[in-house]
């Protein structure tokens, strides 16, 4: 199994009237992640004060000029959703406020992009709806990774540049050197995902689950179209929330005679009882990325967390220098 997928190391950047500037700030979902991502750049993080009030307001501060800056705010919107997102509009008004001359929402994890369409009468499209919310407090520019459906970036009315964390994952599995697998779509929905990641593996044949959703969190799991037996089985989907979908496909495709089982996602949400299912013994290796930060408590034996930060570092070089993103996957 071999392929070809870019492997970026830090950049250190030459033209230094560009670099001045460039300013990276952090909220604080993911303060290690926007720590990479600087370091890659070669840069620090900007000086900000973030503090939340007694009755839960909060407050943020920018503590240097960015006055004609480009300025990135590296926030995934992710467990607490609320907290976190209602602190990234906060830095962007902030920044905003102090004349930046552009402001990009770095989102590793773009929360509320499960109701993405009306699927039911007198339901909300949260996807759109703070999409709208992020271009009204001041965005001029996003960039996010592994968006629950392509059709999102089609929301915001500004620019919006979409990188996916496969290549990350990829080049991980190309140091295993596994043989004789199947790539396997857990729903319908994902197997444009699964193609394109059975694509960079050599053109791996594809399988999917049939699954018949009951009820949002809960899964049905009822088929396989596909051949997985005595095969090395990779399931490829954008994240793991509950767990529910992708344990029950694995279960599924052990009683199919799946050899050896590698659950692989970008985003680690791990809502419970995630972690009981996901070390159950039913998956050889989970795959994930630190597009959000995974607590200690829901570390097991099988979990490899994977970095982004030089992707994602990478990115925000080309944006600022005004280069191709897409050209990094050629």
């Amino acid at each position: 199994m071999t392929f070809s997928i870019p492997k970026f190391t830090p950049h250190f950047p030459d033209h230094r009237g560009q670099v001045d500037k460039l300013r990276l700030f952090s909220g604080s979902a993911n303060i290690p992640l926007a720590q990479e991502i600087a370091r890659y750049l070669g840069m620090g993080l900007g000086p900000m004060v973030r503090k939340t009030f007694a009755d839960g307001e909060i407050y943020v501060q920018v503590q240097e000029s960015i006055r004609g800056c480009d300025v990135y705010l590296i926030q995934p919107t992710c467990r607490p959703v609320n907290d976190h997102l209602t602190e990234l509009l906060i830095m962007i008004d902030a920044c905003r406020r102090a004349s930046a001359r552009q402001i990009t929402a770095v989102l590793p994890y773009y929360g509320y992009a499960r109701a993405d369409r009306k699927t039911a009468g007198r339901e909300s499209i949260t996807a759109k709806l703070v999409a709208n919310i992020m271009v009204e407090a001041g965005a001029n520019r996003i960039l996010a990774m592994d968006l629950h459906s392509a059709q999102i970036q089609g929301y915001f009315d500004i620019p919006c540049d979409h990188v996916y964390g496969a290549p990350v994952i990829l080049n991980y599995l190309q140091e295993k050197h596994l043989e004789d697998i199947v790539v396997v779509s857990p729903d319908v929905g994902g197997v444009a995902r699964a193609r394109a990641f059975a694509k960079k593996l050599q053109e791996a044949p594809i399988a999917i689950v049939d699954k018949r959703r009951q009820n949002h969190n809960e899964a049905e799991v009822v088929n396989i179209v596909g051949d997985v037996k005595g095969k090395d089985v990779i399931i490829v989907d954008d994240m793991i929330d509950t767990a529910g979908t992708i344990f029950e496909a694995a279960k599924l495709l052990m009683e199919h005679g799946a050899k050896q089982i590698y659950a692989c996602a970008t985003h680690a949400v791990f809502s419970p009882p995630a972690t009981d299912r996901l070390s159950s013994g039913v998956f050889t290796e989970v795959i994930v990325t630190n597009t959000i930060p995974v607590p200690e408590k829901y570390h097991f034996p099988q979990l490899k967390v994977l970095s982004v930060a030089n992707l994602l570092g990478e990115t925000i070089w080309r944006v600022h220098e005004d280069t191709s993103v897409s050209s990094m996957f050629r």
